[in-house]
Parts: C-alpha cells; structure tokens; sequence
C-alpha cells in the first residue's frame, strides 16, 4: 500500500518516520509523496587521467572527483550530459515497515534533470541524507538552486516488517550518511569486503 497524504502526515506526527527539516509541510507534502529540497553539497567528477574507474579501489575516487559548496543564495549549473552527486537539504529516517522510492519531479523532468540513476531506494531502517545521482539529459544548461525543491519520495508500506533491516548490524554503508557520497561499492564482498 502506498502512503496518502493524510498516511504520511500520521506517522511524521507518530515521530517513527522522519523528514527533518519540513520547513513548509503545506508545500513539501504532495498527494501521495513529500517533496525533498536540494542540499549546498555536490560531489563533480572529473575528466581523470586514469585508464578507467576501478569499483574495487576507494583510493582512485580521489583521482575524480572534487567536492563542491554552493552558498545558500549561489546556484549549481548543471550541463548537458554532465553527471554530479548532490545531496538533499532533508535527513530521513524510514522505519522497518516502509520502504520509500527516490522520484523526480515531473517540473524538472520536463527541464532534462534527472534525479537518479539507478539508486531510487530508501531500505527500511535507512537513516540519513539522500544522495542524488543527478544527470541533464537536455542541451542547454540548468540552475540549480540549494532549497529548491528537487525530488520527491513515496513510501510504500511492507506486508511485514523487515526482519533485517538497513543499519549497523548489517554493515550497510550509506547509514547516517550527511553530504553526497562517493560509491563504497569496494565494500562489497565479491570486492574483498564484508557486505
């Protein structure tokens, strides 16, 4: 089942889900969803002179990206086919009977920005920041502005609790994230890691 408006309202209200700041929750909570604000933080990746991007070597992210702040009134311009990490100004917590979905917002699609690549989900459990995976599919330049209203989540309610959820006990690697994050994927265990 899909939460509604009034759905979401009760559990912000019951504190088990959270979205902090909701500084205009007569704006930021749509129909069906609660739209989420753009963050200062971006994460630019860099044409590097490395023959290619190695999923098992944390090391070479350094190699290729360069971590940028926009000021509050300053805007981020996102090129045609230029790909960027950024970040949501809200923090969430999902608890381990939802699982929410990352959308784009129709006003922005319409301008080419897409929100995300593949990553879309927010695990029950999941606490943090939001990384975006943002792209500009179009062919001219877009301002983004930090407090702009950038995505939108939904949240889906699960048959049962999850049994294991997001978080510490299972070494998952994006828990309290603050700020865009780079790919941990190294941690994976086909990588050598635990997860």
């Amino acid at each position: 089942m899909i939460l509604s408006d009034a759905d979401i309202l009760r559990r912000l209200e019951a504190g088990d889900l959270v979205v902090e700041p909701l500084d205009d929750p007569d704006i930021q909570i749509q129909p069906a969803s609660v739209d989420l604000r753009l963050g200062r933080e971006f994460l630019e990746f860099q044409h590097a002179n490395i023959p290619c991007i190695h999923p098992n070597s944390e090391q070479e992210t350094e190699d290729y990206t360069d971590r940028v702040e926009v000021p509050e009134d300053g805007e981020y311009i996102l090129h045609p086919g230029d790909f960027v990490l950024g970040t949501t100004r809200e923090r969430v917590e999902i608890p381990d009977d939802l699982i929410a979905h990352v959308e784009g917002r129709s006003s922005l699609g319409r301008l080419a920005i897409v929100v995300h690549a593949t990553a879309g989900l927010c695990d029950p459990g999941y606490k943090g920041q939001i990384t975006l995976e943002l792209s500009n599919l179009g062919t001219a330049p877009v301002a983004l502005t930090p407090g702009m209203r950038i995505s939108q989540l939904t949240f889906t309610e699960l048959k049962t609790p999850a049994d294991r959820p997001y978080g510490e006990d299972r070494g998952s690697k994006y828990q309290d994230q603050s700020g865009p994050q780079a790919s941990k994927i190294q941690g994976d265990r086909e990588f050598g890691g635990d997860q």
